[in-house]
């Protein structure tokens, strides 16, 4: 049953945003500043949530982790009401809801196919392999034979991943054909279908170094990119714990360029066109970029060709989202463009107020960011004047440095790698699986 918090009646169109964890504040407040009505429809259990209440013309609340049934009919019992004019998907699961809201209310957006293209990791992997776009071997774990014959032609170690999840959420690390299919019939086992193994791909484990762009789009068009490197692949924080950090990457550099073509070549390709996307690359030079494809078979079926313009960098994947672990704020920090902002505005654009991107800064910044032992950690004593942002979230702690010199961010994200695991630095497991996530979890 649909839980209505708050409803104001009004003739004039709005915007229904979706969220199934506590995300968006910045897009909701920017909606009303821009005199431009929204309303809210989240999880039950979120409604104790700090939401931006004040600039929303309604809350409304399905039960339970949220599925996509009970959005869609949320949403139509919304519409019967007020005239939704735009659909907006404020979290990584919701990219498809939002589709599927669309298409049965016949609204302007991306579609259903399309979109999964944005959160089906499988769905991206074949639409990129198709498009030419550089990524590592893999297989749906669909077809036993598919399976059998890939673990023949392409070495280990493999990655099984959920097709749908966020960060390193179930991705599992296989070295031998007895542990993949030792996974394939623990998964299997599971009651839930959409967690059994048909849910799964198996792609071969590229070493290397891990970036990320954040783009803001509008009208198919690029109109901003920002590059940042993770200073270890977030797999291995997920698993193994430690310090989160990622550094934005010298302007005039060779792969900064090399990420913006390829990330441009992805998203025209994808024909992704207003909003703003995630996108992750990993990067394998020199024998190891030659061992990616090795096998009896030479994968040229599974993997796409690389080209030179590519240098080394491989497709990881994509979301048509804000990146998380505070990268809006580390984005902002360096362009002073704000991610959600912006992407407000480019959602709120028409022919008679068209989006116009404000200028952008070209200063240096990172984060470091970890779990904590402590509730509410103390960085008092971390005074360097770099510091422009401290995490205030229970159970973590975080620091954002910005800085026109290079070095000196790389220097201070060190530093408080060494002093976070001394003085904070905690570990959990990741959750194995997005259900678990959604059942557990509230932001």
């Amino acid at each position: 049953m649909l839980r209505v918090i708050c409803m104001v009646e009004s003739t004039e169109p709005i915007i229904l945003c979706i969220a199934s964890f506590f995300k968006g504040n910045k897009f909701i407040r920017e909606c009303w500043r821009q005199d431009l009505p929204t309303v809210l429809l989240t999880r039950e259990k979120l409604l104790t949530e700090a939401w931006e209440r004040d600039c929303l013309e309604g809350l409304f609340a399905v039960p339970g982790e949220g599925n996509a049934q009970s959005y869609l009919m949320a949403a139509t019992q919304i519409a019967r009401h007020r005239r939704i004019s735009r659909v907006v998907a404020l979290e990584e699961y919701d990219v498809v809801t939002a589709a599927y809201i669309r298409e049965h209310l016949c609204l302007p957006g991306i579609g259903s196919t399309a979109a999964k293209h944005f959160q089906d990791k499988l769905a991206m992997r074949v639409q990129a392999q198709n498009l030419g776009i550089p990524q590592p071997p893999f297989v749906s774990l669909v077809n036993c034979q598919s399976v059998g014959r890939f673990m023949e032609e392409i070495q280990p170690p493999w990655m099984l991943k959920p097709r749908v999840g966020a960060s390193s959420m179930g991705i599992r690390k296989l070295h031998t054909p007895e542990e993949v299919w030792r996974a394939i019939s623990e998964l299997d086992q599971r009651e839930n279908f959409h967690e059994q193994s048909p849910f799964y791909l198996l792609e071969k484990h590229v070493p290397g170094d891990v970036y990320h762009v954040d783009s803001l789009v509008d009208e198919g068009e690029i109109l901003f990119a920002n590059v940042e490197r993770y200073g270890a692949p977030p797999f291995d924080i997920a698993h193994f714990g430690g310090v989160t950090t990622s550094h934005s990457i010298p302007h005039d550099s060779a792969e900064r360029n090399s990420l913006i073509m390829l990330n441009e070549k992805l998203l025209r390709s994808l024909r992704f066109e207003p909003g703003v996307t995630h996108a992750e690359f990993i990067h394998c030079a020199g024998s190891r970029q030659q061992e990616i494809s090795a096998g009896p078979q030479a994968s040229q079926d599974r993997a796409a060709v690389q080209n030179k313009d590519d240098a080394g960098f491989y497709f990881l994947e994509v979301a048509a989202r804000v990146g998380g672990a505070y990268t809006a704020e580390t984005v902002e920090a360096a362009t002073g463009i704000d991610l959600w902002r912006e992407w407000a505005r480019i959602e709120l654009a028409s022919p008679a107020r068209p989006y116009s991107l404000p200028k952008v800064c070209n200063q240096h910044s990172g984060i470091a960011v970890a779990l904590a032992r402590q509730e509410h950690p103390d960085t008092s004593r971390y005074t360097d004047p770099e510091i422009v942002y401290r995490v205030q979230k229970p159970w973590h702690v975080g620091l954002i440095v910005r800085s026109a010199d290079y070095s000196r961010i790389r220097h201070l994200l060190s530093d408080y790698v060494r002093r976070f695991n001394e003085d904070f630095t905690a570990f959990c497991p990741a959750e194995e699986t997005p259900e678990y996530y959604l059942r557990h979890q509230s932001a």
